[in-house]
C-alpha cells in the first residue's frame, strides 16, 4: 500500500476498455495510493455511466457534460438532463467540455454554442468546470475570459481546470490569471515535451493537478498500454522532479488542490 495519497481527477473509467478488469483496476489505484478519482462524461450516455460508477463506488465522483465532439446532440432537452444529474451528490463539476479543433467533428460554431451554453449552466449550478483544448487555445481562452467576471463568488477562485493541460505558457499565464487549475497528463514524461515541462516547472504548486485521461495518454515506461488511474503516480513524480520537491509533497498539493477545485471530503 503506497504511503502517498493521490487523487486522479480525470479518467475515463466507465468506458469499455475497463469492461474485463474494472475491479481490478480500481484495486491497483488503490495499491498506488490512488484512492479518489473523476469520472467525466462526453455524452448523455456517458454522463449516466459515470454517475452509476460514483454512486457504487465510494472514491469516485462524476463529472457531466458534453464533449465538442458531441456538440451536434446538445439541445434543450440534453441541458435538462445534466440539471438533473448534477443534483447528486457525487457530481462534482460539468465536463468535459470545450472545443476541439483536431477531429473538428461538429462545426465550430456549434462546438462554441454548447460550450458557453454549459459555461453558463456550470455558473448557474455553482459547480467547476472541466475544459477540453485542442488546436483551440485562442477561442477557449477568449470564452472562458469572456465567462468568468459573471462567476458568483463560491467559483471565483475555482472556476474549473483545463484538462490534459499541453499549451504554451501564455496561455497558462492566462488561465492562472481568471483562476484556473492545470491538470498535467502521460505527455509530460515523453521524451520530447521538452516545451511542456519547461511551463510546469515554473507554475505554482497550488494550481497544479494530476490525471492520467486513462485509457489514454499512458505515461513512459509504459507508453504504447492501455493506461490507469495507478499509473498517475508517474505524472506526481515528474512534476515533482521540475519543481525540485520529493513526489510526497507534490502529492500534498495536487491531493489538496483537487480537493478545493471539487469540493470533495478530505
Amino acid at each position: 500500500m503506497s504511503a502517498i495519497s493521490l487523487i486522479d481527477t480525470h479518467c475515463h473509467l466507465n468506458f469499455r476498455a475497463y469492461d474485463d478488469d474494472r475491479e481490478a483496476v480500481l484495486q491497483r489505484a488503490a495499491a498506488a495510493g490512488v484512492h479518489r478519482m473523476i469520472v467525466p462524461a462526453v455524452d448523455l450516455e456517458s454522463c449516466r455511466q459515470a454517475l452509476d460508477l460514483a454512486k457504487s463506488h465510494r472514491g469516485i465522483f462524476a463529472a457531466v457534460g458534453i464533449h465538442p465532439n458531441s456538440a451536434d446532440n446538445f439541445n434543450a432537452a440534453a441541458a435538462a438532463r445534466l440539471r438533473e444529474w448534477t443534483a447528486h451528490r457525487k457530481t462534482v463539476a460539468i465536463g468535459e467540455i470545450g472545443l476541439d479543433y483536431y477531429w473538428n467533428k461538429s462545426p465550430k460554431h456549434i462546438q462554441r454554442q454548447t460550450f458557453e451554453q454549459q459555461l453558463e449552466l456550470a455558473g448557474e449550478l455553482e459547480l467547476p468546470v472541466i475544459i477540453h483544448n485542442r488546436d483551440a487555445n485562442e477561442d477557449v481562452l477568449a470564452v472562458l475570459e469572456a465567462w468568468a467576471p459573471s462567476l458568483p463568488d463560491s467559483l471565483r477562485n475555482r472556476p474549473g481546470a483545463l484538462h490534459s493541460f499541453s499549451a504554451p505558457s501564455e496561455i497558462a499565464e492566462r488561465a492562472l490569471s481568471l483562476g484556473f487549475y492545470l491538470g498535467f497528463t502521460g505527455p509530460i514524461t515523453f521524451k520530447k515535451a521538452d516545451d511542456l515541462r519547461a511551463t510546469a516547472k515554473t507554475l505554482p504548486r497550488e494550481r497544479l493537478l494530476i490525471e492520467t485521461d486513462s485509457p489514454f495518454l499512458t505515461p513512459h515506461p509504459w507508453r504504447g498500454k492501455r493506461n490507469e488511474p495507478a499509473r498517475v503516480r508517474y505524472v506526481n513524480q515528474k512534476l515533482a522532479e521540475l519543481q525540485g520537491i520529493p513526489a510526497a509533497e507534490m502529492a500534498k498539493h495536487t491531493t489538496a488542490n483537487a480537493e478545493h477545485l471539487f469540493a470533495l471530503p478530505a
